[in-house]
């Protein structure tokens, strides 16, 4: 039985600026080593959440999505941002990638590794936070960008960013 300690927070976001401003208040809590693995179908917003990100990790160079570079390295800011997109790739072409030198902060500097369609990723990973983001439907205008982001943490670190992330946001509403 696996007894990893884990924690989930959901919210539901009713606009595009308060999703900016969830992933901002995530970029300010961020340290060294962490894994952040993103969901959600295409359009999401998985992309954007990892702009803001590198915008609150002090990051002047655009980021775009590595949809066919694969990773993209931004090293201008705080911490380096490592931005994966693994779109196009299977789990047997993701092992010879050897993705794990990025978080192992040997053969690069450590920083914060952020992966699109995580799920194909095909590896056990004893740490992380895994952010979830789909889009809520609606028939009503003013709810388009209604979305529901789901934080979910394994592992020590990332469970104490997530309790930190979760008192901050519920701090400010």
């Amino acid at each position: 039985m696996n007894m990893t300690k884990q924690k989930v927070f959901e919210i539901i976001v009713p606009s595009v600026a308060i999703t900016r401003s969830i992933a901002l208040t995530l970029a300010n809590l961020l340290e060294t080593g962490l894994i952040l693995l993103l969901e959600g179908n295409l359009g999401s917003g998985k992309t954007t959440f990892v702009q803001v990100l590198g915008e609150g990790l002090g990051i002047s160079t655009a980021i775009t999505s590595p949809t066919f570079t694969l990773i993209d390295e931004y090293t201008d800011g705080r911490i380096p941002l490592y931005h994966m997109d693994l779109y196009r790739l299977d789990p047997a072409q993701v092992k010879h990638l050897h993705l794990q030198e990025y978080w192992r902060g040997i053969d690069f500097p450590l920083g914060i590794v952020a992966i699109e369609w995580s799920e194909r990723l095909g590896m056990e990973l004893a740490d992380y936070l895994k952010i979830e983001l789909s889009l809520q439907k609606s028939d009503r205008e003013e709810d388009l960008d209604r979305r529901l982001i789901k934080f979910k943490a394994q592992g020590d670190r990332s469970i104490s960013i997530l309790t930190s992330l979760e008192r901050e946001i519920i701090l400010t509403s």
